[in-house]
């Protein structure tokens, strides 16, 4: 049973390895679940158990890229992590996250388009049960944080418009066709202004 485990494992990694390979050579469209097979060396069989469908292997590779700064937030230093005032760690969290959507632009554009909803694998239904957990977990982060400085704002609806906004088209393309510090610029400038409001 421990050799199947470690063998999942692997496998695990060397599909999503191969994904983020292929990602950056062609667009998410152009990636398709026989191609993944074939660069990770893995049976095509086994790509589409584990993940369940083409979404399900995007929205894995997804977490698996936004899981380090879930950790930062937990675990690591100020100020995105605990230890420095709840402003600096919204406005560091928010740069953190413009970076995560920059890196990954093309990834979040497909995800979009494709509506994410939960593969059909039993295997990884059980391990990512909640399909919008990173979403979840951005959303009730900066809504905290928010509330936590300024009570008076509607701290959820707030996160739930930088959330959306981050995955709207004319941002991606904007993301793709320039450096990220702009639209940082601009977060920091809307997040101050509500922070200071009465």
């Amino acid at each position: 049973m421990a050799t199947e485990r470690a063998d999942a494992a692997r496998n695990r990694r060397a599909i999503l390895a191969a994904t983020e390979r292929l990602l950056a050579e062609h667009p998410p469209a152009e990636v398709s679940m026989e191609r993944v097979a074939a660069a990770s060396g893995v049976a095509k069989g086994t790509v589409f158990h584990r993940f369940g469908n083409r979404a399900g292997l995007m929205l894995a590779l997804m977490v698996e890229r936004a899981h380090s700064l879930e950790e930062a937030v937990r675990t690591g230093p100020p100020p995105i992590g605990e230890g420095a005032p709840g402003r600096d760690r919204l406005l560091a969290f928010m740069d953190a996250m413009v970076d995560v959507v920059s890196r990954n632009k093309g990834l979040v554009a497909e995800l979009s388009r494709s509506g994410v909803t939960l593969p059909s694998s039993e295997e990884y239904h059980a391990s990512q049960a909640n399909p919008h957990a990173v979403y979840e977990f951005w959303h009730g982060h900066i809504s905290a944080l928010i509330r936590a400085e300024t009570p008076a704002v509607d701290a959820e609806t707030f996160a739930h418009i930088v959330l959306g906004a981050l995955h709207s088209s004319p941002i991606l393309g904007r993301l793709t066709a320039e450096s990220p510090e702009r639209l940082k610029t601009a977060l920091r400038a809307m997040i101050t202004a509500q922070l200071d409001a009465k």
